[in-house]
């Protein structure tokens, strides 16, 4: 086994892993493989070791160690965003409880992420024993329970006679439903050979799945007798067209409509923003520029794949009429009060229906007729404190097709959103959960899978507080992210809901804290922006002479410079939040 397998591998080779008979780590590692996992992130505990030497011994897998699980979690949940899917894997109870929150997320944005925990020896199942690492209880179940309600299927494999069906199970149908899974393998377990384990395991396949023809007719029909009897029909793009695998359908879809593109936030990345129809975001009254009023005055709206959320509808504040709306969900398409047809996929929709359009650019002519360009910020006079509208100006001319952005939850949210994405950049933020801390394990998770893009990451001081470690990890894997972090003294997007004394933070030397953790080991440049004279400085030397490193550049920002799309969304999340209790 070579030892450049494992993320800071040590001299000593793993444990020696028997090649007569597959084994159920064996098999486990290969099932990984197959399905396109290639980096693992993981937290070694006593439960767990003996796994992970099976899983180090498979050629093609790459073992990652993260700092802690809560990181490995995200990291497989980024890796997922960019590669279809991710694995992680931790310990028993103390591990499993962790990476919870993590898992909860990938849940919540649909992503398929394997959750691997080294669980007790098998023979102390049905014992009244107490083990290290639980709550000081005989029933060792806590961890399946709570990983029961954030997961699509849980396998607890503590014999050798079912594993193999089970483990199969669980990732066929992680990668069937686009959620994770939870799958807990005792620790005595992977070394030991079994008949069912056949040393080179059958290629993984899911059968195709495909519409109810009858059903499908029907909903391409009553949706193109509606489109096509409009007069300013619009499209609005929503996040569940990665789950659906339907970005080629959409795209086929909006070519014969001529209608315009919006997308709503949470779908930014999915959508080429460089198409002559795309016209910006859909987020009611924190929309793009003129996109909310063409979207709110069409007479037809398709939304593909969008969540109606409190954040995504602005505190439930959408100007968005039923009789007007036809929804497209992954397996569903819902025609305003009229029907609702189910097993009709998007992609087989979107493609019908494309073929039933007359093509009507009648909102986008309206849409380029009202269309004013932004402003673009004053300049500063020298050294005068930097701006964030400047900083983001900046930015958009520094992004390109080799590119992905990674925006925290906070106002990176609404700053990123105004970002037109050059083609080919990537996009990802976690819209549904919103955890802070989350982007940190995510860029390193991006950067494992999608070697060809140079991640650029916006973290808020507050986020980066609560998973700063795992910058170590990207330094040991060689990564090359821009991160940007903007201090500005707490948690903004909190104090533009509800302010007090618990949204300020105790400030950091967040360039010295990276420094520290870079050790002289491995490629890291720091420093710290106040001006848009140094933030030029600091990006041409991140783009240029430090291009191979991890680029970490503090941003000082004053604590009240924020987007007025913040200011306007978190007075309606506000007021939604504190609605009183209905009428008893």
């Amino acid at each position: 086994m070579e030892p450049n397998n494992v993320v800071g591998a040590a001299a000593q080779p793993p444990t020696t892993v028997s090649s007569s008979c597959g084994t159920l780590g064996c098999h486990l590692a290969r099932r990984l493989s197959q399905i396109g996992v290639k980096d693992v992130f993981s937290v070694p505990g006593d439960f767990n070791l003996t796994l992970l030497d099976h899983l180090i011994a498979e050629p093609s897998l790459n073992l990652v160690g993260c700092c802690n699980e809560l990181n490995a979690g995200y990291a497989a949940d980024g890796y997922a965003r960019a590669k279809g899917v991710g694995a992680c894997v931790v310990t028993f109870t103390v591990g499993g409880l962790s990476v919870l929150n993590a898992i909860a997320g990938a849940y919540s944005e649909s992503l398929p992420v394997i959750c691997i925990v080294g669980g007790p020896n098998s023979n102390d199942y049905g014992t009244n024993r107490i083990l290290h690492h639980t709550i000081g209880l005989p029933d060792f179940t806590q961890e399946l329970q709570c990983f029961r309600t954030v997961t699509c299927a849980q396998a607890v494999v503590n014999n050798l006679e079912d594993a193999h069906e089970q483990i199969d199970s669980a990732i066929s149908t992680a990668l069937k439903e686009s959620k994770p899974v939870y799958i807990s393998i005792s620790c005595n377990l992977p070394g030991i050979p079994h008949p069912t384990f056949s040393r080179e395991p059958v290629p993984f396949f899911l059968p195709p799945i495909s519409s109810n023809q009858l059903g499908l007719e029907a909903a391409v029909e009553e949706t193109a007798k509606l489109l096509n009897k409009s007069v300013k029909p619009v499209i609005v793009a929503g996040c569940k067209l990665r789950v659906a695998k339907a970005q080629k359908a959409f795209m086929e879809f909006a070519n014969a409509s001529g209608y315009p593109i919006a997308i709503m936030p949470s779908a930014k990345g999915l959508v080429p923003e460089h198409h002559p129809n795309f016209i910006g975001t859909y987020w009611g009254a924190v929309s793009t520029s003129f996109v909310g009023e063409i979207v709110e005055s069409a007479d037809a709206y398709i939304f593909v794949g969008p969540i109606f959320n409190d954040y995504s509808s602005v505190g439930y504040s959408l100007l968005i009429k039923k009789e007007k709306l036809i929804t497209v969900q992954p397996n569903r398409v819902t025609i305003g009060h009229g029907p609702s047809l189910g097993w009709v996929f998007m992609a087989d929709f979107l493609s019908a229906l494309a073929k039933k359009l007359k093509k009507n650019s009648t909102a986008l002519e309206n849409y380029n007729r009202i269309f004013v360009p932004s402003g673009v910020p004053l300049k500063y006079e020298k050294d005068e404190p930097l701006r964030v509208n400047i900083l983001f100006k900046h930015i958009q001319e520094m992004l390109s097709g080799e590119n992905a952005v990674i925006a925290e939850t906070g106002d990176s949210w609404f700053n990123c959103q105004k970002l037109r994405l050059p083609e080919n950049c990537g996009y990802e933020f976690q819209m549904q959960y919103g955890s802070i801390g989350w982007s940190v394990g995510a860029t390193l998770g991006y950067g494992q899978a999608a070697k060809d893009k140079r991640v650029i990451a916006f973290i808020g001081d507050g986020s980066f507080q609560v998973t700063a470690q795992d910058i170590s990890t990207m330094i040991r894997c060689g990564q090359n992210p821009i991160i940007f972090l903007i201090n500005n003294g707490g948690y903004t997007i909190e104090v533009e809901i509800h302010d007090g004394p618990y949204n300020v933070i105790k400030n950091w030397d967040y360039t010295g804290l990276v420094n520290a953790i870079h050790n002289g080991e491995g490629k890291c440049w720091t420093c710290k922006v106040r001006t848009e004279e140094e933030l030029v400085e600091a990006i041409e030397t991140a783009t240029g002479a430090q291009k191979e490193s991890l680029c970490f550049i503090e941003i000082f920002a004053h604590k009240d410079d924020t987007s007025k799309e913040l200011l306007e969304w978190g007075s309606r999340v506000s007021a939604a939040n504190s609605r009183p209790p209905n009428p008893q």
